[in-house]
């Protein structure tokens, strides 16, 4: 992707936390984990429903952001992988298709086919209750809960959106690695950075 997209895209960052609580911190249990979201394939599905032996990774993402789209084949990846793992995935898009409709439930449905997501794509319920709830700010944004449903990880996927033959610390891939092995992530926060929430109202 050509730089000038994310000079676009830091532009709307401003403000990301509007509307939203104070982020998890780490220790803290999965919140709302039963409210139901509707999946692209049609099916009605809470955090809990697809929660896995060895954790569970919940992603808020979306279809416009140029950030979701430069760590895309990285997050599908890393989600495909970590479900053969035993790590529960979903991820929740919490925008107003109103205000993006490149956000739509329909389009949503494209891209995790054409992606090859094999874990759930959701529409956030209600007002964005589950970004509300979890105080994100950012697509992407990464919660990594333990087997035991708390908080280990919270943050970016890896530290360069931009070129992946560049990237030096894999936060989110490390932190799964850990989590599977039943240990602590090194590194238990990292500073998200992508696209502000365009929350449902």
């Amino acid at each position: 992707m050509r730089r000038i997209g994310f000079v676009v895209a830091a532009m709307v960052v401003i403000a990301a936390g509007v509307g939203t609580s104070l982020a998890l911190q780490i220790g803290d249990p999965i919140p709302a984990g039963e409210l139901k979201m509707k999946n692209v394939d049609g099916r009605e599905l809470a955090v809990r429903d697809v929660a896995g032996s060895k954790g569970t990774l919940v992603i808020f993402s979306c279809n416009h952001c140029p950030y979701v789209r430069a760590w895309e084949d990285r997050l599908v990846s890393l989600g495909n992988d970590a479900l053969k793992l035993g790590v529960g995935v979903i991820a929740i898009n919490p925008n107003d298709p109103a205000v993006i409709p490149a956000d739509g439930l329909d389009q949503m449905k494209e891209r995790a086919r054409v992606r090859g997501y094999a874990f759930p794509y959701v529409v956030d319920a209600g007002a964005s209750q589950l970004a509300r709830a979890f105080g994100a700010t950012h697509t992407p944004e990464a919660f990594l809960f333990d087997s035991k449903g708390a908080l280990v990880y919270h943050g970016a996927i890896d530290d360069n959106a931009e070129d992946a033959s560049k990237v030096t610390r894999r936060y989110l891939r490390d932190a799964i690695d850990a989590v599977v092995s039943g240990s602590r992530p090194a590194v238990a926060e990292s500073r998200a950075i992508g696209c502000s929430l365009k929350l449902k109202r």
